[in-house]
């Protein structure tokens, strides 16, 4: 194995993009293996790789990391993208699990009968514009990054957050003109403008396909 971190998720976004968005940001190059069949994910249980049963999965500094948070966690601190202290760490955390609330039925989104995806749509619009995205906008009022006044991980998922909702809904994000700045003024940053480029390892919006990878290999 290179020195790289080795990244063993589907080819798609889900559960490992907020993972590689991280590494990209922090000018990180890894390597990964797409699963495109049951015999690649069986491999993966049958040595002993996956705690839990179940990806994502990390292989970095020589350990095999499972479970989302862990490695975002290893990551940011690795990588100098977890504040300078305990209290930074905590508000960090704290602005990080809000836009996982954003991004995490928006991932669900495509796995959704086609009968419900509207509904949840909705509830998705609804809570973004009024409960998730104005406490950024108020804690950007006076500053340029979330935490410590320089970039970290909270940045980081917060720009992820507020471009996978741009996705859905061209009509938010005019909303919160401090969001608008900071998505403007974060993409520019040389690491993250890289990684925003076609042909980067950023993964596209899921597809018919993608989903049924994800379902053909975890048999639901």
């Amino acid at each position: 194995m290179s020195g790289k971190p080795k990244l063993y998720y589907f080819n798609g976004r889900g559960r490992m993009e907020s993972v590689r968005w991280l590494l990209a940001a922090a000018g990180v190059e890894f390597e990964e293996e797409l699963l495109e069949t049951r015999e690649q994910y069986d491999k993966l249980l049958n040595d002993g790789s996956l705690l839990f049963q179940q990806v994502p999965m990390v292989e970095i500094d020589g350990i095999k990391l499972v479970q989302t948070k862990a490695i975002l966690h290893y990551i940011a601190g690795k990588y100098n993208l977890y504040g300078k202290d305990l209290k930074e760490r905590a508000y960090i955390d704290m602005y990080v699990e809000g836009t996982a609330d954003v991004m995490a039925p928006i991932i669900g989104l495509a796995f959704l009968p086609e009968a419900d995806k509207g509904k949840q749509r909705d509830l998705i619009k609804d809570k973004t514009i009024n409960r998730y995205f104005p406490v950024y906008e108020n804690l950007l009022k006076d500053q340029d990054y979330l935490v410590g006044n320089q970039l970290s991980w909270a940045d980081i998922h917060l720009l992820e957050a507020i471009l996978m909702v741009e996705e859905l809904y061209s009509d938010v994000l005019p909303l919160f003109p401090r969001l608008q700045a900071f998505k403007e003024r974060t993409s520019e940053i040389p690491t993250i403008k890289k990684f925003l480029q076609p042909g980067s390892q950023r993964k596209s919006k899921p597809d018919e396909k993608y989903v049924t990878t994800v379902k053909t290999i975890l048999r639901f």
